[in-house]
């Protein structure tokens, strides 16, 4: 009996089961057609939709093509048909905010407005930050064509006049060129800005250096003044150029741009592939051999040709070897000068690029001259040996400039050159003796002595390892060693003193009490100078650091110290200068090789070098 009432419940629970279900298909089935039923309403009102719109549109066309038909009718004859579709105003809107975004970034705000709003309202489709800052270093470009033609007017009635004027016409050619090369790089497309960022600050730092070195070789007075109205809107152009460069991955981030939804700053991929023996692929086999030979052994690479002052080489001038070098020579040329004092005036050109020059040391190979500035000579003109080839690099040779301190500037070495490297060699004058005058700069274990300003110029340079001495001067003058001449807050120059030995020269030792010496002062308003790591003598004064003149400069110059050792270096009594700094270690690591001058080329090129701090 229990078992027939079990099976009887079974039974009834089968048939409820049943039931549910057959409820459930029937809801879904309804639930599915009636969402097919507004799918397909959705359908119909958007073919609606469309058709209405499309009658819409097709009335307001035809109503402008009669409104246009009628305009045409209305135009007096001779006069064009057709007119240049005017851009509408929300794109202008949008231009103008993206542009006023840009600007603000510069010093000079309404001269970037100014100088690309035209050019991009031509085309107002919102272009990419990277097509306005091409725009403009183009504009920049166009501004320093100008300069020569307006300072051609001027009378040049002294030979110095003269002189500084020819050396304007070198000067700014070698601005339009390098302006040419920003503006290749401007707004490339391969996903590495960040060594493009580098490229282009190091080229318009340099053009800036160009500009201001043309205005300083004209005399105080007029002219000078007129000289550098000219320039006020190269000057400020190169300015907001350098700015807009610095500040474009903050405007990217800031303006939401994107480049078809993948990221516009992408991490910087090796530049340089390496191979078995540690060195980049793209190095020759010569030049292969040379850094090999010179990173193993330390010994002297094969020359390409000799210098010998006995005849015993293939030449008896370096001048003379520099002329005969090929003008498309793949890889680096190498000129191995022979012990032996040179008299000569010696340039490396522009053309003269990856060459290398070395001696039998720093004592022993020695290039003298004595041009200077009291006998007439641009400061500019006055170094007995001056390189602007890119990629130039020499060793164990000595440089030197024998005018004296009477005679004022007197350059012994001149340096344009982008990363050049100066390796053990020995740089010899009074005043202005090294003028590291642009691009960047490194050097190792050398040498340097002089008296006043006698480390100068607007390069990204760093002084590692070198012993620097100081002279004694003339009577009632002061030691300055440094005065870096950086003229803009957006340029990225500076010089740097890092692990060097700053000492009395012996004819110094003696009357070093009677002698005030300082580090540096402010050649130009934004001066930056570091020295760091450093041994700092006790014949250096106590504040360290000398005003150039009056408050110039005292506010927007950038001295630090770091690290430093030795009697000299006690920071408690330095100027109060707002520019001046004790920095940390932090700070300190900005102002080393890899940060401030992209410093892998130098391990590339076979020399020691030390990256980041000791």
């Amino acid at each position: 009996m229990v078992f027939q009432d079990f099976d009887r419940i079974s039974e009834r629970r089968r048939l409820e089961r049943e039931q549910k279900f057959k409820r459930r298909v029937i809801i879904a089935f309804i639930s599915l057609l009636a969402l097919l039923v507004i799918v397909a309403a959705g359908i119909l009102f958007i073919i609606w939709d469309n058709s209405i719109n499309s009658a819409k549109r097709h009335q307001q066309h035809q109503e402008q093509e009669q409104q246009r038909q009628h305009q045409q009718h209305q135009q007096p004859k001779g006069e064009e048909a057709t007119q240049p579709k005017e851009p509408s105003k929300n794109n202008v809107a949008q231009v103008s905010k993206v542009l006023k975004k840009i600007c603000n970034a510069t010093t000079y705000k309404e001269t970037c407005l100014s100088s690309i709003k035209d050019a991009v309202e031509k085309d107002p489709s919102a272009p990419h930050p990277k097509a306005i800052i091409k725009l403009g270093i183009q504009s920049t470009k166009d501004e320093v064509g100008k300069v020569l033609d307006k300072a051609s007017s001027f009378n040049f009635n002294t030979p110095q006049e003269k002189a500084a004027f020819e050396d304007c016409k070198v000067l700014m050619a070698d601005a339009k060129q390098e302006l040419e090369e920003s503006i290749s790089h401007a707004d490339s497309d391969d996903g590495n800005f960040k060594k493009n960022e580098a490229e282009l600050n190091n080229w318009l730092s340099a053009v800036m250096s160009y500009q201001q070195t043309c205005i300083d070789g004209f005399p105080e007075g007029k002219l000078k003044s007129d000289m550098e109205n000219v320039f006020n809107a190269s000057k400020e152009l190169t300015s907001n150029s350098l700015a807009l460069v610095s500040s474009l991955t903050s405007i990217l981030q800031s303006l939401l741009i994107s480049q078809s939804g993948r990221r516009l700053l992408t991490k910087e991929p090796n530049s340089f592939s390496m191979e078995e023996d540690g060195l980049p692929s793209w190095i020759s086999h010569e030049d292969r051999r040379m850094l090999k030979a010179e990173t193993e052994r330390d010994d002297k690479p094969k020359p390409n040709v000799v210098v010998a002052k006995d005849s015993s080489g293939d030449f008896k001038t370096i001048s003379a070897a520099l002329a005969a070098m090929p003008k498309n020579y793949e890889g680096r040329y190498v000129i191995f000068v022979k012990a032996g004092t040179y008299d000569e005036t010696v340039t490396v050109t522009k053309k003269m690029v990856n060459l290398t020059i070395y001696g039998d040391g720093s004592m022993k190979t020695i290039i003298t001259g004595s041009k200077n500035f009291k006998d007439g000579v641009q400061t500019f003109r006055t170094a007995t040996f001056a390189a602007i080839g890119e990629g130039f690099m020499a060793k164990s040779i000595g440089i030197r400039n024998t005018a004296g301190p009477e005679k004022h500037q007197a350059v012994a070495l001149r340096v344009q050159a982008d990363r050049s490297i100066f390796v053990n060699c020995r740089f010899e004058g009074y005043q202005d003796t090294l003028y590291t005058q642009a691009h960047r700069q490194y050097y190792r274990s050398c040498v340097v002595v002089g008296t006043i300003d006698f480390i100068f110029g607007d390069a990204s340079a760093i002084l590692q390892n070198c012993l620097i001495l100081v002279r004694k001067p003339m009577a009632n003058q002061q030691n300055i060693i440094t005065a870096q001449g950086r003229i803009d807050p957006h340029e990225t120059t500076g010089l740097v003193l890092q692990n060097c030995r700053i000492k009395p020269h012996p004819d110094l030792v003696r009357v070093k009490a009677k002698v005030k010496s300082y580090l540096g002062r402010p050649w130009k308003e934004y001066s930056r100078t570091i020295v760091m790591e450093s041994t700092i003598g006790d014949f250096i004064q106590p504040d360290g650091w000398l005003p150039w003149k009056g408050e110039k400069g005292l506010k927007t110059l950038y001295y630090a110290e770091f690290d430093n050792k030795g009697p000299g270096s006690k920071t408690d009594a330095r100027v109060k200068w707002p520019g001046y700094h004790v920095i940390n270690k932090e700070e300190a690591k900005k102002f080393t090789i890899k940060p401030f001058i992209q410093g892998d080329w130098i391990s590339d090129m076979g020399a020691p070098v030390h990256f980041g701090l000791f």
